[in-house]
């Protein structure tokens, strides 16, 4: 009988990239690269624990923009273009590394990934990745969850409750079209939470939300079991909070097990390593040099003195791995469950990306972890938000303190030096796109497609990564660009709206370029709707 739960949360999430005014553009490889790297693994380590019958469940956010990005059938006819590129690529890495005995296998390893892969997108889930992951949430295996619609960091949009409202709105009814239930939780962007947002994620039906750890353990009263139980907040909505244990095992630069010598070293890339006209047609369009996923080297050693990757070794760490995780919590768990008197969860939530894309042997890790748990012992059992509320329906109830899982645990990252310019305009464009909404209730032809339009640029321009990214300074210009640009185009559209005056061919170039949200209807910024 088990002695306490681990939830395990992934939150996978990617910016709206897609540019169709291009033949080919760099940072559409973000979504590439987590197609190949996570998200289609992840669907086939489903498929291996629905083969084997693994009693198996984890939670997945699957946020609304990421959504719209698989489901959108130029983004798709790209990732074949690109995978026909990487198994080229991968076809001309085997015979250059015929007479190589280190490198050979790991050549072989990546030309039957990508092979594999692209038989899978192709025939196996005809493009459509979003059915499978319902098809398993149907089962029984996941638990899908929503987040915001752009994933807009919602503590820095407060000033409007109605922009808020709408982030929250547009997200839930996404997930409605995609996954053809009501969501029961949500993943608030970036963890963020700030005074009365409760109320707002009631009013559209959430059940559930999750926080870091501080964001609990700071509430109002002191929470009675940490952040090892659910809560209530003065709205009825539940919330979770973060384990730090848990988290620092994968997280960590320094003791995580990501770091381990065992396992690949993701910024060993032959985009960098090869000769230059050898790999110009695998890069970046205009030339520069840029991760191409083939990557032969592991973690050990200076940067220039890496020994080549050795598939059996990593994948033996990663059980091993697994092993650890699994034991610490079950320690954890024995020790928690007497104290607490009642059986804690143990929340551990992780960007999905990570797992992958970053950490290459990270979905094999969960894998193995899964499956350990389910096999190797009975103390700890998975479980999701939800169903650990039906087991404790009665909680105690809390204030959550103001709260984020960013650097230093509050807005700092998204508010700063580097990006604080955005936030006037941000603001006034979300009065703007209020009022209009109220002015032009029971609009119909060209004006509610304006106000749709408007509604669309808005919520990108909202983006937290766009912010993140300023602060960062990865691809800073990038992230600069797109908020002006967004933002342009919502004062050219509401400029058409005020001077009811509008230029068709303008209109249908901002819908064709920014087609997210297809559904989308502006009354989300209409408090009464």
């Amino acid at each position: 009988m088990e002695k306490g739960y681990l939830a395990l949360v992934l939150h996978a999430h990617l910016p709206f990239v897609r540019h169709p005014e291009y033949d080919e553009f760099l940072e559409e490889r973000w979504f590439f690269e987590a197609l190949t790297e996570t998200y289609i693994p992840l669907l086939e380590m489903l498929e291996g624990l629905e083969r084997d019958n693994v009693d198996s469940c984890f939670t997945l956010n699957l946020s609304p923009s990421l959504c719209n990005m698989i489901a959108d059938n130029l983004l798709r006819e790209r990732y074949v273009k690109h995978l026909d590129k990487l198994i080229e690529l991968s076809e001309k890495e085997l015979d250059r590394t015929r007479f190589d005995s280190r490198f050979q296998p790991i050549a072989l390893m990546y030309y039957r990934r990508f092979t594999s892969t692209k038989d899978k997108f192709l025939n196996s889930y005809s493009t459509d990745l979003i059915s499978q992951f319902r098809r398993h949430q149907d089962a029984g295996r996941l638990e899908i969850i929503t987040c915001g619609a752009t994933h807009g960091f919602l503590p820095l949009l407060s000033l409007n409750k109605d922009a808020v409202r709408a982030q929250i709105r547009v997200g839930v009814n996404s997930y409605r079209k995609f996954f053809l239930r009501e969501p029961l939780g949500i993943w608030l962007p970036e963890c963020g939470y700030f005074e009365g947002l409760d109320r707002l994620l009631k009013d559209e039906g959430i059940r559930y939300f999750l926080l870091e750890t501080h964001g609990v353990m700071f509430a109002r009263p002191r929470p009675k079991f940490g952040v090892y139980s659910g809560y209530y907040t003065p709205n009825r909505v539940a919330l979770f909070g973060r384990d730090h244990e848990s988290s620092k095992s994968v997280w960590s630069s320094v003791d995580g097990y990501p770091g381990d010598y065992a396992y690949r070293e993701y910024y060993r890339d032959i985009g960098f390593d090869l000769d230059y006209d050898y790999i110009r047609p695998y890069i970046s369009p205009c030339g520069n040099r840029v991760n191409t996923g083939i990557k032969y080297y592991r973690i050990s050693g200076p940067f220039n003195q890496k020994e080549p990757y050795d598939r059996k070794i990593a994948m033996d760490k990663a059980a091993e791995h697994a092993g650890n995780f699994m034991f610490n919590r079950q320690k954890q768990v024995e020790y928690l469950q007497p104290t607490l008197g009642r059986k804690p969860i143990i929340l551990a939530p992780y960007d999905a990306e990570l797992f992958g894309h970053w950490w290459f042997e990270g979905v094999d890790w969960l894998n193995f972890l899964i499956r350990k748990i389910c096999y190797d012992q009975d103390t700890v059992k998975l479980t999701t938000p939800s169903r650990y509320l039906k087991i404790y329906p009665k909680n105690q109830v809390i204030n959550p303190a103001p709260s984020s899982w960013g650097w230093k645990g509050y807005y700092e990252v998204w508010l700063n030096g580097s990006n604080d310019w955005i936030y006037p305009h941000i603001h006034r464009a979300q009065e703007r796109m209020a009022e209009a909404a109220k002015r032009n209730r029971g609009a119909e032809g060209v004006k509610e497609r304006v106000l749709n339009q408007m509604s669309r640029e808005l919520l990108l321009a909202q983006s937290s990564d766009w912010a993140f990214m300023m602060k960062t300074g990865a691809f800073s210009e990038y992230a600069a660009k797109r908020s002006i640009t967004h933002l342009h185009r919502f004062y050219q559209l509401n400029d058409y709206l005020e001077r009811d005056v509008f230029n068709y061919e303008a209109i249908e170039d901002i819908e064709r370029k920014d087609n997210i949200f297809p559904e989308i209807n502006y009354s989300a910024y209409s408090n009464n709707t």
